[in-house]
């Protein structure tokens, strides 16, 4: 693993709007004048990471329920049966990030899960592979995104129309979304784009419904559930006849509280950092809310001194502390891996890379290669 300069296209800005990446160029976002190469051998135990990670989070959140533990994941106990009907079940689910900490050399360390609502996929399927054809095209990418999206969708059970949703005024999201509204086309199934903001509840149908009034019968909704949960529709989300994506029970897998239930029934695993609910058994860790996204509210200590605190509206439903782990650092930058699960298994990888040894959503997307 190594990070290299390249030349960067001189159409990129053209190519990148094209494929849908109208954001490239905020706070520089998109970043080719680098990348990272890997080897076969590193993107082979990424890949396997990924794999047992997600399995892992599945048998913590079995643990979770069994042991009537949702509660210390935040989730409103209204809501603990309808997640255990959901995970036995098995609602159908499309795909989440897991992030990791990865130096070429030791093994991958999980940061998070975001199984919920993680955005960077556009950069990830599409705007990162043609990078590759145009630079690097004799050598190969962690990355069957876009193919394992449309293989997935035309596993949704019904042939009903595909309601994607995201909140207004949100470009990154709009751009998310509607990339997977391609997906969804592509699958051969009908979707259409809304906004969280214009969906209603009618009463005689049992269903969530769109702004024509039509009865929504399978929503994508780039939204969380933690804050589905409190809506003011959320006493109906149980009644609904809407079959929701992400599932129910990514509620409680992408919730920060995972991961001291992870280092309780899975000690020292290779891929896991020590977590807990509570503070005194490490002297450097990570202070992290059981939600938040891009790095807000997050805070590194070590021996009793902050070292870093980055600002944000999360924290009110509780903190989880995770040993704090150092991120490799390349000519002054700290990448992190995310590492793309789809329908439970590893499908690709992306990188964003910052300054500092957090990041949030002004770190840079940084293309990635590799070679045998």
């Amino acid at each position: 693993m190594l990070r290299q300069s390249v030349v960067p296209r001189a159409d990129r800005a053209e190519k990148l709007e094209a494929q849908g990446l109208s954001f490239h160029a905020r706070d520089g976002y998109w970043k080719e004048d680098v990348c990272y190469r890997f080897n076969s051998r590193e993107i082979e135990v990424i890949e396997a990471a990924t794999g047992e990670l997600h399995g892992m989070c599945i048998a913590a959140l079995k643990v979770a329920i069994e042991k009537e533990r949702l509660g210390q994941l935040a989730i409103p106990q209204a809501f603990w049966d309808p997640i255990a009907a959901s995970l036995k079940r098995n609602d159908f689910s499309l795909y989440g990030r897991f992030d990791l900490a990865y130096d070429g050399n030791n093994a991958p360390k999980m940061l998070e899960y975001n199984a919920d609502t993680p955005t960077s996929l556009l950069e990830s399927a599409v705007c990162q592979w043609f990078w590759l054809k145009d630079k690097f095209p004799a050598a190969d990418q962690f990355n069957s995104i876009h193919e394992r999206l449309i293989a997935r969708w035309r596993q949704l059970p019904g042939a009903g129309l595909i309601h994607l949703a995201s909140v207004n005024d949100n470009e990154e999201d709009w751009a998310c979304t509607t990339y997977l509204v391609d997906t969804v086309i592509q699958a051969g199934r009908a979707a259409k784009h809304l906004y969280m903001e214009e969906i209603g509840w009618d009463p005689p149908l049992s269903s969530y419904v769109d702004v024509q009034g039509v009865a929504i019968e399978n929503l994508f909704k780039l939204y969380p559930w933690e804050w589905l949960m409190r809506e003011e529709f959320a006493a109906y989300l149980t009644q609904s006849r809407t079959r929701l994506i992400e599932p129910m029970w990514k509620a409680a897998l992408s919730c920060k509280g995972l991961l001291p239930i992870l280092w309780e029934i899975f000690p020292n695993h290779p891929n896991l950092l020590p977590a807990y609910f509570e503070q005194g058994r490490l002297s450097a860790y990570a202070k992290k809310p059981l939600y938040s996204r891009e790095g807000a509210n997050i805070e590194l200590y070590a021996n009793n001194e902050c070292l870093f605190k980055a600002e944000g509206p999360y924290g009110s439903q509780g903190h989880i502390y995770q040993a704090l782990q150092s991120l490799p650092c390349f000519d002054g930058h700290y990448p992190v891996i995310g590492s793309w699960v789809i329908d439970g298994q590893s499908a690709g990888m992306c990188i964003r890379e910052d300054s500092a040894a957090v990041t949030t959503n002004t770190s840079n997307f940084v293309p990635h290669y590799f070679v045998n």
